[in-house]
């Protein structure tokens, strides 16, 4: 609960609501604050940020800032909504700020650090506890060692609107065993790995729905701007789901909008898996909507290409097309990076239990990239380019300065095909940072494929342990 601690006119306003009735609420609101503006926030460092929240019209809204003793003001417009800015310092506190109108909220416990957004549907949701017989590898340990002041969590309320909602529910709490239990694996992992490293705070915003797609997490304007209709796009546009599109963009991630972050991590891309080349589209166009409506440039997105999972009653390969279409996006849209779980599929479970090393692998990206932390390998090695040598195709990969590796073991789910179309099990090599591959059944390699399968084990990595993404070198439907 927020401190409050002073109403101006309590008195008279109990007697007013006594005389009227609660209809008088709506005109005298008093100040009010967003969910995410709360005790035990984390603001992100050296930024411009923004306190927004809702007061009578017209009134000043005065606030003190705790790390400098800066006074901001500001004029509540017509409609009572009001916002004032300011700038952040380096990483540090604990502070207090005192926000003031006809009430006198004293915020306390806030840190300056740094603020990701974490998003998705279930394998972005599932718990360190786990799923009911779907355990997280190591979570027991994650959550006894879990007591630390500088990790702070908010998940916010599911809601389903179908126009932009200005508030969720949720609140900021303390990292504790008792409250990292029930919050998001991955995002803890990633988190608690970036607060090692880097020791400062640091703020996480879980806002995920298992089981959604992309377009939920989606503008309207935006679904409109890049399809054009939301009919005919296998859009669930029957009744008012978790999956209806814009629905979730609305109401989980617009309320967050004027809170400045340092990036986004997302896992997602199961429930758009039977549709690969629209989310070929779709993902990019969400992630450059949510960009612009955060309005903080390209800010660092990075995301989970999905785990290889069995899927028994789709088509072998749907999702290597959509894993293929994640890769897509890391290539193709400024400023991602995609942590890649080719080697920790689950071939019964659409939950995998290694949750712990994917958020390692997603702050592998964020130290790399976002904090600039040299000699650290962040990407699993990426398909470059192939070669024909005879009857042999020989790869060559991104990422892999130092190497590659099977760590001794047979590497497989490589196939090969002539210009037929017709591929065949391949044999395969490592040759220092190139790959061969070849059959005793393709004299005229046209195509290679790795892991192009609904479930398979990965087999390929870099010197660093990471592994490859699943790939081909054609482009044949």
């Amino acid at each position: 609960m927020r401190k409050i601690i002073h109403r101006k006119g309590s008195v008279s306003i109990i007697f007013l609501l006594f005389l009227f009735g609660p209809s008088l609420l709506a005109i005298s609101a008093g100040l009010k604050l967003p969910a995410v503006i709360n005790n035990n926030m984390v603001l992100q460092q050296q930024s411009s940020c923004n306190f927004w929240g809702w007061a009578e019209p017209e009134d000043t809204v005065h606030v003190r800032l705790g790390w400098n003793g800066e006074n901001k003001f500001c004029v509540a417009d017509v409609s009572g909504k009001w916002r004032t800015d300011f700038t952040t310092p380096s990483a540090g506190g604990p502070y207090e700020i005192m926000i003031k109108a006809d009430t006198t909220y004293a915020l306390e416990n806030i840190l300056i650090g740094e603020v990701w957004v974490c998003s998705g549907q279930s394998n972005m949701e599932m718990p360190l506890q786990g799923y009911i017989s779907m355990p997280v590898m190591g979570s027991n340990d994650f959550i006894a060692h879990s007591r630390n002041n500088n990790i702070r969590l908010f998940t916010v309320g599911k809601k389903v609107s179908t126009t932009p909602e200005d508030n969720c529910s949720g609140k900021w709490v303390v990292s504790e065993p008792k409250e990292a239990a029930g919050f998001s694996a991955v995002a803890y992992s990633f988190g608690k790995y970036l607060e090692e490293v880097l020791d400062i705070p640091i703020g996480l915003i879980n806002t995920s729905w298992g089981g959604t797609p992309a377009e939920a997490w989606t503008s309207e304007a935006t679904l409109l701007s890049e399809f054009g209709t939301l009919n005919a796009t296998g859009f669930k546009t029957d009744g008012l789901t978790s999956s209806s599109p814009s629905v979730l963009f609305n109401g989980m991630i617009h309320p967050l909008l004027n809170y400045t972050i340092r990036g986004v991590i997302w896992y997602q891309g199961t429930s758009n898996r039977k549709r690969p080349e629209q989310y070929s589209r779709l993902f990019p166009a969400m992630i450059k909507n949510w960009r612009r409506s955060w309005n903080q440039g390209e800010f660092p997105f990075y995301f989970v290409q999905n785990a290889p999972y069995s899927f028994r009653f789709d088509e072998n390969t749907q999702s290597a097309f959509l894993r293929e279409a994640q890769l897509k996006t890391m290539l193709t849209v400024p400023n991602t990076g995609m942590a890649v779980t080719m080697d920790v599929g689950d071939s019964l479970s659409n939950h995998p239990p290694e949750k712990i090393i994917v958020g390692k692998r997603l702050a592998y990206w964020a130290l790399a990239k976002t904090y600039n932390t040299e000699g650290i390998s962040y990407s699993g090695p990426v398909y470059k380019s192939m070669k024909v040598d005879e009857n042999r195709a020989i790869l060559a990969f991104d990422y892999a300065k130092f190497g590659l590796t099977s760590f001794g073991k047979e590497l497989r789910h490589f196939e090969i095909s002539e210009d037929d179309k017709t591929f065949y099990p391949a044999q395969a090599a490592v040759k220092d940072s190139t790959v061969e591959v070849w059959s005793p059944k393709v004299k005229k390699p046209v195509s290679v494929r790795y892991c192009w399968d609904n479930y398979v084990e990965g087999t390929l990595y870099n010197n660093a342990g990471l592994p490859a993404s699943s790939f081909r070198t054609d482009e044949w439907k």
